[in-house]
């Protein structure tokens, strides 16, 4: 995987272009106190710290690294009504086809200056409201192709046959109230429903925007959103865009250290966001290294030593010999490849190994 997208969704005026902004470090999304400030989706590229990538270069002696990166898509706040094209919801939706994950931002703080637009504040009624409008636009989407698709699949298109079984399921599904991404799928129907462009069939990270203090205190309303996100397999972060924002404005590492350790924090909220956003696509990270630069890479977990091979270059997949292997914290504890051979911690792979997290890789490969 080249790099992930995610897309961030929410109500109007609960911080999405504040959140963008804290991510990637920028003042270019417009933020503002008032509905659809954000017209044209805005998309920032972030770089995904990794310490196990420093410490591997300079074991290796590489000039340069390379990290994995994620892109973010500030996409306009979604309304009621947004299936039906209410507050141009329609161009809305578009935006989060295009993304791997939605990073769906919801508000877990009281007063304050900024209106919310729905008059009070009730996190769990606003997932609703979102998710509901996400579910109606893949019904009405699902429903206007099925005819069509059946009657490709009655004149014996192959494709047709094979996908309209997964629409009526996903049908079934969204009729009863639960996304797409809920439909069981065998090993082998996933490329086809991928097809589907389904918007529920994307992974939700719920991202609770708290005030500053409840970042070191309890906060009942994240505990909410938590529970809602246990009870249908998805994962919750709570941060502070407000205070992310300033942070992510301080100009260099050591001033943005001594903020977090103010606040009693141990981390950038950006980092919990990215590990999170990790694990709710089940990927892994392994790493490539040499004489001009150390590497990480991002893929699905259970992937092969061949597919890691054809993350790096298709060539490499095609004619895979083997992968030369070691783990990270082997080569680092050894200081240099070299060593690390001496003492045969270095295996040779064939193309079935699956890939663990962490792994070193040298692909050997003839084309």
């Amino acid at each position: 995987m080249s790099g992930i997208r995610c897309g961030i969704v929410g109500l109007p005026n609960v911080g999405k272009s504040t959140l963008f902004n804290a991510l990637t470090s920028t003042a270019a999304a417009q933020v503002g106190n008032f509905p659809f400030s954000t017209i044209e989706p805005n998309i920032g590229r972030v770089s995904v710290p990794d310490e196990r990538l420093d410490t591997l270069a300079a074991v290796s002696h590489a000039p340069k690294t390379v990290r994995n990166h994620i892109e973010f898509v500030d996409i306009a706040g979604l309304v009621k009504g947004a299936s039906r094209g209410e507050g141009l919801g329609n161009r809305f939706l578009a935006s989060i086809r295009e993304v791997d994950a939605i990073l769906h931002l919801v508000r877990c703080f009281e007063g304050g200056d900024v209106a919310h637009v729905d008059g009070a504040v009730d996190p769990l009624r606003d997932i609703a409201t979102i998710e509901t409008e996400l579910m109606l636009a893949d019904l009405e989407s699902l429903e206007r192709r099925t005819e069509a698709t059946s009657k490709r699949a009655a004149g014996g298109d192959g494709e047709a046959k094979e996908i309209l079984p997964l629409m009526r399921r996903a049908l079934e599904a969204l009729a009863a109230g639960r996304p797409a991404l809920s439909v069981q799928l065998s090993a082998g129907e996933g490329r086809a429903f991928a097809m589907l462009q389904l918007l529920t069939a994307r992974p939700v990270l719920y991202v609770c925007n708290v005030d500053d203090d409840a970042m070191t205190h309890d906060n009942p309303l994240v505990h909410e959103v938590m529970r809602h996100a246990e009870s249908n397999g998805s994962r919750a972060v709570a941060i502070a865009a407000s205070l992310e924002s300033e942070l992510a404005l301080l100009p260099d590492g050591s001033e943005r250290e001594a903020f977090l350790d103010e606040l009693g924090l141990g981390e950038p909220g950006l980092y919990r966001i990215i590990r999170a956003t990790h694990e709710l696509l089940g990927l892994i990270t392994f790493f490539t290294t040499g004489p001009k630069e150390a590497r990480a890479w991002s893929i699905t977990n259970g992937a092969t030593a061949a597919q890691a091979a054809g993350a790096v270059h298709s060539d490499m997949e095609r004619g895979f010999i083997c992968a030369e292997t070691i783990t990270h914290g082997d080569l680092v504890a050894c200081g240099s490849e070299q060593d690390a051979r001496s003492r045969g911690l270095m295996r040779r792979e064939g193309r079935n190994y699956r890939v663990m997290d962490g792994d070193v890789f040298c692909f050997r490969f003839n084309v």
